[in-house]
């Protein structure tokens, strides 16, 4: 399958490796959220250097007394100021992402949840829950880049959903960081709206759907919110 041109996946060595390790049945719950947080670290890293820029933001002096240039992030092709960023982590499996996100950004951001699961029969996202703030979308944009982060995009269906509710709110930049991702899934949200305004990294990218309700990564990394918070059997 031909993927999009705004998909990334990354092709960093230790994300494979670690990926493989979260694969695995005999991971325990500690071992699973060290691996996504680690997994989360490194696709932060590479994620938000595609959409990034260093801007100045005054000078300071080192412990030795030499002046210096200080430098923040803006994002890319924001002219004024540093550029507003926000997390979107979608729950319950996107909250283990998100404390490696703001380690990685140089500053704190806001972090709007957005509560969304699959219906068990027709597969369809069902919104229960949306911190997004009202705004004047005539005015300025709410942010100027907003980062979705969900460890597994399956049938693509949640993610196309949050996407659409950003857009909503009048969000044009939106990045989506996920571990794992089907094509059919990542395909689905890459081409959301034409694709404007969309970037995608996923760090893994599984070629089948399947599982009882067929809408499982195949071989995947099973209920990633189960395996997070103790909840395998619910």
């Amino acid at each position: 399958m031909s993927l999009p041109a705004n998909i990334t996946i990354s092709a960093h060595p230790c994300v494979a490796a670690k990926i493989s390790q979260l694969r695995s049945s005999s991971s325990t719950t500690r071992e699973t959220k060290l691996l996504v947080h680690e997994l989360s670290l490194l696709l932060a890293t590479e994620a938000l250097g595609k959409v990034l820029v260093n801007k100045p933001v005054g000078s300071d002096v080192t412990p030795l007394g030499w002046g210096y240039e200080r430098v923040s992030v803006g994002v890319k092709g924001v002219e004024a100021g540093e550029g507003r960023i926000v997390l979107v982590p979608i729950l319950r499996s996107g909250l283990a992402m998100v404390e490696a996100f703001e380690a990685i950004l140089p500053a704190p951001v806001a972090i709007h949840h957005l509560g969304l699961f699959r219906e068990k029969t027709t597969l369809q996202p069902v919104e229960y829950y949306n911190n997004l703030p009202t705004s004047d979308r005539s005015a300025t944009p709410p942010c100027d880049l907003a980062v979705i982060v969900d460890p597994i995009i399956a049938t693509g269906g949640t993610a196309e959903a949050a996407v659409q509710t950003l857009k909503e709110w009048g969000v044009k930049k939106i990045l989506v960081v996920a571990i794992l991702g089907s094509e059919e899934g990542i395909a689905r949200v890459a081409n959301e709206d034409g694709g404007e305004g969309i970037e995608i990294l996923v760090g893994a990218v599984d070629k089948e759907l399947g599982g009882k309700d067929g809408g499982m990564i195949v071989p995947g990394i099973g209920d990633i919110g189960d395996r997070l918070f103790l909840t395998i059997g619910k």
